[in-house]
């Protein structure tokens, strides 16, 4: 898994931060790392005046999958990344339990052939006396 970390000119942390975010992310993210191919972090400040004002913009990128992207807002760079973190992986988690976990057990897709397959389904009604 790729993590890639961008700042708009506002956002001061440079390499220290880039480092914390993809340290942070390998971590958090480490259960999907098979999945997940590319991760990219947008750092950047609205500037409208508004309390908060500072923006966190993940967007993880499953192979051959459609990529997920995730938005927060916040007074702080820490703050705003630490929540958009936060809703990635539960959307990740959400994702990749859908595709891999049925009502908390493996799907029909994920479970192993039946020894016999020449039987599966198959009811015999046996003749009543």
């Amino acid at each position: 898994m790729q993590v890639q970390v961008n700042t708009d000119h506002n956002i001061h942390g440079g390499e220290r931060l880039a480092t914390y975010v993809t340290a942070d992310l390998e971590s958090g993210l480490a259960r999907f790392s098979g999945w997940l191919t590319r991760v990219e972090v947008h750092l950047s400040e609205d500037g409208g005046g508004k309390p908060e004002d500072k923006k966190c913009v993940i967007e993880a990128r499953p192979g051959g999958k459609q990529p997920v992207a995730v938005t927060h807002h916040a007074t702080t760079v820490d703050d705003a990344y630490a929540g958009a973190a936060q809703k990635l992986s539960r959307v990740l988690d959400s994702r990749y339990a859908r595709a891999h976990d049925h009502k908390g057990s493996d799907s029909i897709r994920h479970m192993p052939a039946p020894e016999d397959p020449g039987r599966v389904g198959v009811i015999v009604d046996e003749p009543r006396d």
